[in-house]
């Protein structure tokens, strides 16, 4: 008479072949990148975590489907995996969102490039399209340069970047923006990127200001977040 094979005996036979065999480092960084990519849903900038996570993991997981016998991690790289494509998804669809609406009803998107000198008119101190600007109504987002006063300011200059704003010394004069809040409006400096919309005014004389060697383009400021 046969005998029934000893299933404890076979749990742990499955158990010690589990252990000889090499958990993937691969599945060990997917995972952690994708915990770290939650970040990326308040920071957008660093949705390069989701994408390394999401990298990595389907390697780990292509690897492990080449060695099974070899090589374990399977579900921690899943879990990896997952996360790092749900906050990919989220962040990226947040950030189209945001770029979408953020702009009010009334105003054009402009950037810092579009206010930079023409190589082709070196007489022109600013470019013919940025003097076409001139009185109308835009939205531009940038970071706020430090003065020696940091609260209840109306008044304040605005970089492209924070490399600009508090690495750089002086700004090139086609990278500043003064700004002027409108009303009874006032803020607070902070290192976070402003975004801003009011009258843009453009000369091709320059305007002094304090500590600064003068400014072509000022912003009579409607909006500030």
């Amino acid at each position: 008479m046969s005998e029934l094979p000893n299933v404890s005996t076979t749990a742990n036979d499955a158990d010690q072949y589990d252990r000889y065999r090499e958990l993937s480092m691969a599945s060990v960084v997917s995972l952690t990148l994708g915990v770290l990519s939650l970040v990326a849903l308040a920071l957008p900038p660093l949705m390069i975590l989701s994408i390394s996570g999401l990298l990595v993991g389907l390697g780990a997981l292509r690897m492990i489907s080449r060695r099974p016998n070899d090589v374990s991690g399977r579900g921690m790289a899943s879990v990896g995996v997952g996360l790092s494509l749900a906050t990919l998804v989220l962040s990226t669809s947040m950030t189209t969102y945001f770029y979408l609406t953020e702009v009010p009803e009334g105003y054009r998107r402009v950037s810092f490039s579009e206010l930079q000198p023409d190589d082709s008119r070196p007489d022109l101190p600013v470019p013919p399209s940025a003097l076409e600007l001139d009185g109308k109504k835009v939205f531009i987002k940038g970071y706020m340069y430090p003065s020696d006063k940091n609260a209840n300011l109306t008044r304040f200059v605005l970089v492209p970047d924070m490399g600009t704003c508090c690495f750089g010394g002086q700004p090139a004069l086609t990278d500043m923006v003064e700004v002027t809040l409108v009303g009874s409006q006032r803020t607070r400096y902070n290192r976070r990127r402003r975004r801003l919309a009011g009258t843009l005014h453009v000369d091709q004389d320059l305007k002094p200001v304090s500590g600064l060697n003068g400014v072509y383009y000022q912003l009579d400021a409607d909006q500030i977040k």
